[in-house]
This record gives C-alpha cells, sequence and structure tokens, in this order.
C-alpha cells in the first residue's frame, strides 16, 4: 500500500498497482510524491500541492 505524502492515509491501489489518486513531481527533480483525493480537494492547484509535502 502506498500512502498520501500530505496526510499519511492509505491509497488505494487498483489493477497492476495503479495508486487510486494522483502522483505530483517537483520540478528539477525525480522523486514523485503520491497524492490521495481528498487532498486533491483540499488544494486544487500543483503549487499548493507541493508546498504541503
Amino acid at each position: 500500500m502506498t500512502k498520501c505524502s500530505i496526510c499519511g492515509n492509505k491509497i488505494a491501489e487498483l489493477f497492476l498497482e495503479k495508486i487510486k489518486g494522483t502522483v505530483v513531481k517537483k520540478a528539477g527533480s525525480s522523486k514523485q510524491y503520491p497524492v490521495c483525493f481528498e487532498c486533491q480537494k483540499k488544494f486544487p492547484n500543483k503549487e499548493e500541492l507541493l508546498k504541503k509535502i
């Protein structure tokens, strides 16, 4: 199971280990951060999501 980078809740996985959520990546970095749907609703744009990580 994957955990959300912001709230720490578990993110459900779909077929072939795809996560039910999204993955954001900082510019200039190869590190990826999984984010759940609840955090996506709280922070609608990418810049706000990356501030909270």
